[in-house]
């Protein structure tokens, strides 16, 4: 059973100046809900019981976000407002299941996977990317479900515009195992529309074995001086570890941009 998710959250969240100047992208409201806190109840959803946060000295605004209680505790005192109590309680569950480590280099998503391995007990565990929203379907969930049926590790998958190929990280596609699943011979990370094997792209949502600690240990910085995730998974993967690309049902949003958060915050309201 997958019962930790781990989500990277040292980003400045360029993309998204100027809001991002003074605040964490993560805590941006969507729709009258912090973002980050959509992914919380997707793992939790999910049967997760312990969620592990990968922030920077630079990001402490998302921890003193779930360590407020002095400021909640007078305001309610003072009001004793239902609704506010309530905010207070959905935080102290969220906070009960929370632990943070640091990433205050950005050295890449290999490094932030990293910074947690003291932390996973378990084989594998989940990781979850808080730009990438999915809605009315829980992937993670799914997803949990494909690698206790499998006893593998996957990852999200979603058809993207040919034209948009070299933003992503993209699939070479194995066996088909059924309408929802495919074994993963290979991923190419932001290939040229030329080299691209599919136009099958990771999405942010990975069951990850915990074995991939070993192998980011001993990888050199790639493109951008960075360590990246995708390299580990395909050092995994020609170790003969197998992979399953889970195409899910639910809707994606990319909110790590203005465009797509101005849209997150449009779809998610018709919910």
């Amino acid at each position: 059973m997958i019962r930790q998710a781990i989500i990277p959250l040292a980003g400045l969240g360029t993309r998204l100046l100027p809001l991002t100047s003074v605040f964490a992208k993560e805590l941006l409201p969507i729709n009258g809900k912090p973002g980050i806190e959509y992914i919380i109840d997707e793992c939790i959803e999910a049967g997760i019981k312990e969620i592990v946060f990968i922030i920077s000295d630079k990001k402490l605004m998302i921890k003193n976000y779930f360590y407020n209680d002095r400021f909640y505790k007078k305001i309610i005192k003072k009001k004793k407002d239902k609704r506010i109590i309530n905010e207070y309680k959905k935080i102290l569950k969220y906070k009960k299941m929370i632990k943070f480590v640091y990433q205050n280099k950005p050295l890449g998503t290999g490094d932030a996977v990293l910074k947690t391995k003291k932390l996973i007990k378990d084989k594998y565990f989940l990781m979850l990317l808080p730009d990438d929203l999915i809605i009315k379907q829980n992937c993670s969930r799914d997803m949990i479900k494909s690698h206790i049926k499998y006893k593998s590790s996957v990852m999200a998958s979603m058809s993207v515009n040919k034209k948009t190929i070299s933003r992503w990280g993209v699939y070479n596609l194995g066996k088909k195992i059924n309408k929802s699943n495919y074994f993963i011979n290979d991923v190419v990370e932001k290939p040229k529309l030329k080299d691209a094997p599919s136009n099958k792209a990771v999405i942010g949502r990975y069951i990850l074995p915990r074995s991939i600690f070993h192998i980011i240990s001993k990888l050199k910085p790639g493109a951008g001086g960075e360590i990246h995730i995708t390299d580990a998974i395909r050092e995994l993967i020609k170790m003969n570890e197998k992979f399953i690309a889970h195409n899910f049902k639910g809707k994606y949003l990319d909110c790590g941009s203005m465009h797509g958060y101005i849209k997150s915050g449009l779809e998610i309201s018709k919910l």
